[in-house]
């Protein structure tokens, strides 16, 4: 081992990668990270599907959370974008900027978050590049996946009379990024730890819903994982569909932790719809296809909910409890 926290960093990029990222490098293709390209066959009869996503501390995350778990959520928000396509991971390639506090036993943690999520999601690393900065830590990841020729689930398939589905959970994200910013919201003040808990999490560590591959490509007219807010992102896939399409809020699936704190403090709906951070998929599936789809996601261990349907003509509405069409301050989170 290294001596002293920065001895990692001192000992050159050279150094950092064959300690710390060629032992996880272990896909042949990676070619041992000793060169400066990788090596990647094309699975026969396969598209690849190509994503990026770039993390930057104090936007994306906060710059003390755990390294670990800084790594994590740098993997899973792009592993994220292959599910919503159908596609399975083939691997990632990693680059990130190290700033000048950052020590070798962060740099040790943020490794093995890495090599953790590769081995967890069968997405080997492949190679990448390190820098310097002198400002935030940022971290950018392009995951590379494959699909059956054909078969890449889009946004814009969607078609009027169709099904309004997303997994899992909304706004746990959103909400444990506001419990972070404002621990005193009257809708935090009265969570219980273990509530709590389960907010924070779900900021950190996204949930990539990649059992549910096959699913998508086979019942799916259209797909994107919500990663801005529900409602934005549902308006972006709507648009280029050029469908409008109805949800209700009283079907959209809450978390008991979510629930608890927007029934003390209504306002943090808007916040859970809207904000971001869910990596949960939203889809859209033709009405004849919607009993398989929910077969195939429940043996995949993949909840599902339906919470509207499509219609003909442009936008989207959003219906309370009576019907009435509801209003948000802004549709999603935007980075500009």
């Amino acid at each position: 081992m290294a001596d002293g926290p920065s001895a990692v960093i001192e000992s050159g990029e050279d150094s950092l990668i064959a300690r710390l990222f060629a032992p996880i490098a272990t896909h042949p293709g990676a070619l041992g990270l000793t060169d400066d390209a990788a090596l990647l066959a094309v699975p026969p009869g396969h598209e690849l599907v190509l994503t990026k996503d770039a993390l930057v501390a104090g936007v994306h995350f906060f710059a003390d959370d755990p390294p670990e778990s800084i790594a994590r959520k740098a993997m899973r928000v792009n592993l994220s974008d292959l599910a919503a396509k159908g596609a399975r991971p083939l691997g990632v390639m990693l680059a990130f900027a190290i700033p000048a506090d950052m020590s070798g036993e962060a740099l040790e943690a943020f490794a093995r978050g890495i090599g953790s999520d590769c081995s967890l999601y069968d997405a080997p690393l492949l190679g990448g590049d390190t820098v310097r900065t002198s400002g935030p830590f940022t971290i950018s990841i392009t995951a590379i996946g494959a699909v059956p020729a054909g078969q890449m689930v889009r946004r814009a398939g969607a078609a009027a009379g169709q099904a309004i589905v997303v997994t899992g959970t909304i706004g746990d994200g959103a909400l444990g990024l506001a419990l972070r910013l404002s621990p005193d919201r009257p809708g935090f003040a009265g969570l219980g730890a273990d509530e709590a808990s389960v907010l924070k999490d779900r900021y950190l560590h996204p949930r990539p819903r990649l059992p549910l591959i096959r699913a998508l490509r086979e019942h799916a007219s259209a797909a994107m994982d919500v990663s801005d807010g529900l409602v934005g992102d549902l308006g972006k896939l709507l648009h280029v569909s050029g469908v409008g399409g109805d949800i209700e809020i009283t079907r959209i699936p809450l978390s008991p932790a979510a629930r608890h704190a927007v029934d003390v403090e209504p306002a943090l709906l808007e916040v859970a719809l809207t904000g971001g951070d869910d990596y949960e998929i939203l889809a859209v599936i033709p009405q004849h296809e919607l009993g398989r789809f929910n077969t195939q996601a429940t043996a995949a261990g993949v909840g599902v909910t339906v919470i509207g349907h499509t219609r003909d003509g442009t936008g989207l509405t959003v219906h309370d409890a009576s019907g009435a069409a509801v209003s948000f301050a802004r549709g999603s989170f935007s980075h500009f």
